[in-house]
């Protein structure tokens, strides 16, 4: 079984940075790609961006491309999200998650496995 744990979250005015984390763990941790989804209260989980595991070719979604960057350090099975020039409409719940196999990045069931989440909020 593969767990997926994320920190680095927290609070940061707007502009700031921050990075996220998300470390894997489990036997024969091999996805085919990872990706970065996140929750504003009320709305619904929103792809942000992904990264293919044995190649780290990135894909980003237009809200956040040019400010977020994805990569990934297979040794130690971490996935990273570097948040630069944030807004309060970054403020989110930030979860990682790894597919098996390729498909559509924003399609949330292709994930077989989550993280519980860290907060990121922004103020104004």
């Amino acid at each position: 079984q593969v767990q997926l744990v994320e920190s680095g979250g927290g609070s940061v005015q707007a502009g700031g940075s921050l990075r996220i984390s998300c470390v894997a763990s489990g036997r024969t941790f091999n996805p085919n790609r990872m990706a970065w989804f996140r929750q504003a209260p009320g709305k619904e989980r929103e792809f942000v961006g992904g990264i293919t595991w044995s190649d780290g070719i990135t894909y980003y979604s237009d809200s956040v491309k040019g400010r977020f960057t994805i990569s990934r350090d297979r040794a130690v099975n971490t996935v990273y999200l570097q948040l630069n020039s944030l807004k309060p409409e970054d403020t989110a719940v930030y979860y990682c998650a790894a597919a098996q196999g390729p498909g559509l990045w924003s399609r949330t069931r292709q994930y077989a496995y989550w993280g519980q989440g860290t907060q990121v909020t922004v103020s104004s």
